[in-house]
């Protein structure tokens, strides 16, 4: 019996000892994991880092890009094709306008009043309509028709309360990238990748368009599709002649701007003044962009390899997948959340922006929203403090490279017009990330008061696109309605050269198209007619205010927000 009492005490003496130097080894593999999560997440930013030297590499390389493209396009990605005529309106358009914004899946109807002398746009309808899988994979005739049958109901409810018929020119803006080269052949077969718009495909679409107008009733017509972006850049410049251009940042990005004509070759200079080119920016590169191994393995299993390398660095389709990876390989290596890497976390592009800037904009004590987001997305049920920190970081990490590379390539457009040091600029971004994205938003302000210091910032304003998203459909009506029938009112009409063409009109040339474009589908929660915001409001946060900021979802009063950065 007592012998086996003190088998029994050295057995459980041993136990504990084993059990002891287990803690012990557990405890020091954990430290040493999380050391490891630390000096990955170290050189991560490290390797995403945008100091303002960097910066301005950024931005000088895109104005030389710029300038070679438009002085010989056999020595640059960028390919100049001058395309569809047609103007930018005056601030002085009056009347009722409707618009149609076409999407990836779904399309917008806007009808909305000018009142002329650059005043607010007035007594704006919208309505937002999905497109059912069978006529995506139609013909383009097809498309055209049902936009024109919800059109046609959608004319009718509105004009119950105003008994004025539509009549005159619409407004056609399609949000995700045109591909402005010959239609190929079965080109009459929708192919969302590859929507063509040059001059001549852009009015064989309106052909159809208006055909399918004419087909329910409605005494409407389009003169040319144009990128939602040039629509953006047509509603700045109704309300301000300072505005130079234009930046969609959504879930993929674009830009234009307008360029002098005596820098583009073999145009008319006498007819044309100015021109708006299409810069399709999502396809600059530059050695200088700060490219990490999982920006890399992002674009090599990418649908289109090699291309869209700045969108796949700012765009909101992007941003998301970026964070994830980084996460994964943290679970991978460092077991970030636990033994066993979540299956969710293996999904791609199951992150999906506003989710991240959920995250990353959770300033409760204990990254509540992060916690419920890794649940909500990964199927995470359980992280510490410590390591929802990790992920909010990594967020801020991402989204501050994005947003501080859009800003300086907005940077490098006015260094290309020469606007930077005497002249104000107005420039409208339009778009999901922009709009919703606060922080985003703030970090992109800041990079460009960075760059240019005090006194220069003050030449740069950043407004938010007029009437809210998809609205320039109705500033591009108003601008061809002038065009086409200056008859309706000529005391508002522009000043003609001796060929009888609008003194100041511009033609619409593109930039940087690449045949392998990348779809572009707009945040789909941008209902609101714009968003407001000041300078300052956002890279401390307000703990006052944990909740409006975690949705973020304020509604301007749709006459545009401005920012003097």
């Amino acid at each position: 019996m007592r012998k086996e009492v003190v088998v029994a005490a050295v057995a459980t003496v041993s136990t504990v000892v084993v059990a002891g130097v287990l803690l012990v080894r557990w405890k020091k593999r954990d430290e040493r994991r999380w050391r490891q999560t630390q000096r990955m997440l170290r050189k991560f930013a490290n390797d995403c880092a945008t100091p303002v030297p960097k910066l301005w590499h950024v931005a000088f390389d895109l104005v030389s890009d710029m300038q070679t493209s438009l002085s010989d396009q056999s020595q640059t990605d960028y390919v100049m094709l001058p395309s569809l005529t047609s103007s930018l309106p005056y601030g002085t358009e009056e009347g009722l306008y409707y618009g149609v914004n076409l999407r990836e899946d779904n399309f917008l109807m806007m009808r909305a009043r000018l009142r002329g002398k650059h005043e607010p746009i007035t007594d704006l309808d919208r309505e937002e309509v999905g497109i059912p899988s069978e006529v995506i994979s139609g013909t383009y005739k097809e498309l055209f028709d049902y936009i024109a049958l919800k059109l046609a109901v959608f004319i009718s409810i509105n004009t119950k309360t105003n008994p004025i018929a539509p009549k005159g020119k619409m407004g056609f803006t399609v949000s995700f990238p045109l591909h402005d080269g010959p239609a190929a052949a079965g080109a009459n077969v929708i192919r969302w990748k590859s929507f063509p718009v040059n001059e001549a495909a852009g009015k064989e679409l309106a052909k159809d368009f208006n055909d399918a107008l004419e087909k329910h009733g409605i005494d409407l017509r389009v003169s040319t599709l144009v990128d939602a972006t040039l629509g953006d850049l047509a509603g700045g410049r109704y309300y301000n002649r300072d505005c130079v251009a234009a930046v969609t940042l959504g879930l993929a990005t674009n830009a234009v701007y307008v360029e002098s004509a005596q820098f583009i070759p073999n145009e008319d200079k006498n007819k044309f003044g100015e021109m708006v080119i299409d810069m399709q920016w999502g396809n600059f590169n530059t050695p200088h962009l700060p490219i990490t191994q999982f920006d890399m393995a992002l674009d090599s299993e990418s649908a289109n390899p090699g291309s869209r390398i700045l969108e796949k660095l700012i765009g909101g389709r992007y941003l998301g997948e970026v964070v994830r990876r980084v996460l994964l390989k943290m679970a991978k290596e460092t077991a970030l959340f636990g033994e066993t890497v979540p299956a969710k976390l293996q999904t791609p592009y199951i992150l999906r922006s506003p989710d991240m800037a959920a995250m990353h904009q959770d300033t409760s004590e204990n990254r509540d929203a992060v916690q419920e987001k890794l649940m909500e997305v990964f199927g995470i049920t359980y992280t510490s403090l410590a390591v929802r920190e990790i992920v909010a970081e990594v967020c801020d990490v991402v989204a501050e490279r994005g947003a501080r590379l859009a800003g300086a390539c907005i940077v490098g457009i006015m260094k290309k017009r020469g606007r930077i040091n005497d002249k104000k600029s107005v420039v409208i971004i339009e778009g999901g990330l922009y709009e919703h994205y606060r922080v985003f938003r703030n970090l992109l302000h800041s990079s460009i008061w960075e760059m240019l210091g005090g006194a220069l910032a003050d030449n740069v304003i950043v407004e938010h696109a007029h009437g809210g998203s998809g609205a320039g459909a109705i500033f591009v009506a108003a601008a061809h309605a002038q065009i086409h029938d200056d008859s309706v009112n000529p005391a508002l009409s522009p000043p003609r050269n001796g060929n009888g063409d609008r003194m100041g009109d511009f033609k619409v040339g593109k930039v940087n198209d690449d045949d392998d474009q990348m779809d572009l589908l707009e945040w789909r929660d941008d209902q609101s007619d714009s968003t407001s915001f000041k300078e300052g409001e956002g890279d401390q946060m307000d703990s006052t205010a944990e909740t409006s900021d975690q949705s973020d979802s304020s509604v301007g009063d749709g006459d545009g927000s401005k920012n003097n950065i």
